[in-house]
């Protein structure tokens, strides 16, 4: 016996009367979402309880249903919770599922929620919702990162270590100053997810489908119910819009650049030919063919980590740069990298806090790569300029040829003699041969944001004062 027109219809419980027929399942595995939005539950029902508490407020429903649709929304969360939920396809998304849920628990007072709302701002408004909690997460352990870094650098604040450019070495550096270098970058990355997060804090629930609704909602009420500062101002512009998750997938693909910098340089400090640093066991894996490898696998991971963010950032700006007003199925393509790039994120910066919080430098080590690649040539260029009145130019070429001598010699510049040094410049002094050691220049460094340890002691107690208070 065929089945009927209606029973055709009651199959589907999304479209209901303009469709006579269910989706292909073929279609229907293509279109749903459930599969990736369900980590939105909690969202959707802390939006859906504002909504209908808003509706009762507006007597758009009475007190009584509003009550049983909160109660039942609660009861939803908790199956979700403790995964006794069954999620359904057919019904594609986390919005459908909680909502026929709801019916089948209530009845005839479930779909009343829905009323003067869309799913368009409905899953905007949860991803506003869900993206504010990650990015508080995520600053918080941007700020629980620096905190290592800072006393790291506290506790090396006068470990002397080879500065480098081009990867040669440039000049002494301390390592606490090397590491303060990092608490700079991650501080404007937590400048930048502020900023995201006080821009997106923008309520769009009550823009409807794309229009606005005829229904006397109070769009204020749910805001701050919410906690958002106030309503999106325009209702085609609040369904379309994803600047904010761009914003925090940019973002955070500077905080993967600044977290891949600094792997890759434990990577280099942990390896054979630098051996500056022991990485903590815990943060590195062996080999399953050489006994004697340890390998710095989670900082690897971290230098990895950008290409997979970068091409969430770019996946989700390649779905919205030709989308016209307002909502299109295409825009179901932005959770999936923004849930992706969320979790990446966050386990980047907790390997790294781990790994900085047990790293142990090696001193010596540091040290003796300073004898090499001469790197207090700047200062005897300046000392030339200041002591003997030579233009810099000229300081420059004389220790260039001082440099050559220290080569063909095959010593250090520390380790030239007074004659030596002569023999290019005739008129210096035995004072010249103070410049030339490790321990002048770093301590000379003292121009503001120098290397200089007093230098990098203020500027872990104003790290501590810009970064780590309240």
């Amino acid at each position: 016996m065929k089945k009927s027109s209606l029973d055709k219809q009651k199959n589907n419980k999304i479209w209901g009367g303009r469709f006579s027929a269910s989706p292909s399942k073929l279609m229907e595995e293509f279109n749903s979402s459930i599969q990736f939005d369900k980590i939105l539950y909690v969202e959707d029902i802390e939006g859906s309880i504002a909504h209908s508490e808003m509706l009762s407020k507006q007597n758009i429903i009475s007190k009584k249903e509003f009550l049983s649709i909160k109660s039942g929304l609660e009861r939803i969360k908790k199956e979700i919770y403790n995964n006794q939920f069954n999620f359904s396809t057919k019904l594609e998304d986390i919005h459908m599922n909680i909502e026929n849920r709801l019916v089948e628990m209530i009845g005839d007072s479930g779909k009343k929620l829905h009323t003067a709302r869309s799913r368009n701002d409905q899953v905007a408004t949860d991803i506003k919702l869900w993206l504010r909690k990650k990015i508080d997460q995520i600053e918080l352990s941007l700020k629980d990162l620096q905190r290592t870094l800072i006393e790291k650098s506290e506790t090396y604040y006068d470990l002397f270590m080879p500065g480098y450019t081009h990867l040669q070495v440039g000049q002494p550096v301390t390592f606490g100053h090397h590491l303060l270098a990092y608490v700079e970058m991650l501080g404007r990355d937590r400048g930048r997810l502020l900023d995201c997060r006080k821009r997106m804090n923008e309520l769009p629930l009550g823009s409807a489908a794309l229009a606005g609704t005829s229904y006397p909602i109070d769009r204020h009420f749910v805001a701050n119910k919410l906690g958002f500062n106030k309503p999106t101002e325009n209702s085609m512009d609040a369904v379309s819009d994803r600047d904010f998750a761009i914003e925090f997938m940019s973002a955070s693909s500077l905080i993967a650049i600044h977290l891949s910098r600094l792997a890759e340089e434990l990577v280099i400090w942990s390896s054979d030919r630098f051996d500056f640093i022991r990485l903590p066991e815990k943060f590195t894996t062996g080999s399953s063919i050489m006994p004697q490898k340890r390998n710095p696998d989670a900082a690897e991971l971290i230098r990895a980590k950008p290409g997979r963010i970068f091409g969430n950032l770019i996946s989700l700006m390649t779905v919205l740069k030709g989308l016209p007003m307002t909502y299109g199925k295409d825009m179901q393509e932005d959770k999936e990298p923004i849930f992706d790039t969320t979790r990446n994120i966050e386990l980047c910066i907790l390997n790294m806090d781990g790994m900085i919080k047990e790293i142990k430098p090696i001193p010596a080590k540091m040290m003796e790569a300073l004898q090499k690649g001469y790197p207090t040539a700047t200062d005897l260029a300046d000392y030339l300029v200041k002591n003997l009145k030579i233009p810099f130019r000229e300081a420059h070429h004389l220790t260039g040829k001082i440099v050559i001598l220290a080569e063909t010699k095959m010593t250090s510049l520390e380790d030239l003699t007074l004659e030596d040094i002569q023999s290019v410049v005739p008129n210096a002094d035995l004072t010249i041969l103070e410049v030339l050691k490790v321990q002048y220049s770093v301590s000379s460094r003292t121009s503001y944001g120098g290397t200089a340890p007093k230098n990098v002691l203020k500027a872990i107690k104003n790290a501590k004062k810009r970064f780590l208070k309240g």
